[in-house]
């Protein structure tokens, strides 16, 4: 059986080196397609698409033309609506669901598989690190050393909000919310608030989504209009309290 080759080792979340030729040909390829898609301009749904299923490489062939723009943009209704610019790795290794909005300057290293589940939300500067490098300097040994990944998987219905660094092996269940700023090291369950650096879980968030909970009433129902600062601001207001608390 002939060895695995780099690439094979990378997606195992195995050491590997990164700087081979097939894997520099691969990251160049998926940076001049983040390119093309971060100059593209004032260009129709349709081409956004076709530029983003090239980041990907999703040979899918896209639907016939429509009679009209208004027409031809609503076949594209259930893609994921990304804004530019992106900064992606390979892009081979990134799954997006139907509906996802990642807003602007997102990063995704995907050394390893990054799959981000239907409907969920970004905020700008979101930034996927499934990648990373021994603790050993010797070992790491600049480019010349092996470095290694491990998978990030967000599930449905996700509200990540703005400048969150979602770090390797990472697991963000269903319907969660991550607060703007947080560094997120661990998994985060299903249908709660969780924010902070690093980001730990704040409350779980009242929902029929939710089928643990069963009905829920609308007196327990969260807020139509209540975002992710109010878990973050109590948490705060906790924090400071059991500061003042230390230091009386």
């Amino acid at each position: 059986m002939a060895p695995p080759t780099e690439k094979e080792k990378s997606l195992r979340g195995e050491l590997y080196h990164a700087f081979t030729p097939e894997l520099t040909a691969e990251r160049t390829r998926c940076k001049h397609a983040c390119t093309r898609f971060n100059n593209a301009g004032e260009v129709a749904r349709r081409r956004l698409v076709e530029l983003w299923r090239d980041i990907i490489r999703d040979n899918r062939p896209l639907p016939p033309p429509a009679s009209s723009e208004e027409e031809d943009d609503a076949l594209f209704a259930e893609e994921p609506w990304v804004e530019p610019p992106v900064h992606i790795d390979f892009g081979t290794n990134v799954i997006l669901g139907q509906n996802v909005f990642m807003n602007f300057n997102c990063t995704i290293l995907d050394t390893c598989l990054v799959s981000i589940g239907s409907r969920t939300l970004m905020g700008p500067n979101v930034s996927f690190y499934s990648a990373t490098h021994p603790l050993d300097p010797e070992l790491r040994n600049g480019t010349k050393g092996p470095e290694l990944g491990k998978e990030i998987h967000v599930g449905e219905d996700v509200w990540i909000g703005g400048n969150v660094t979602i770090l390797p092996g990472v697991n963000i269940g269903k319907g969660a919310t991550v607060g703007a700023g947080s560094v997120v090291t661990k998994d985060i369950p299903a249908y709660h608030v969780a924010a902070g650096n690093p980001a730990r879980s704040l409350r779980k968030i009242a929902t029929n989504m939710d089928p643990e909970q069963g009905a829920v009433s609308e007196e327990k129902a969260e807020s139509k209009t209540q975002g992710a600062e109010g878990p973050m601001a109590s948490q705060a207001r906790k924090l400071e309290d059991a500061d003042t608390r230390a230091e009386s």
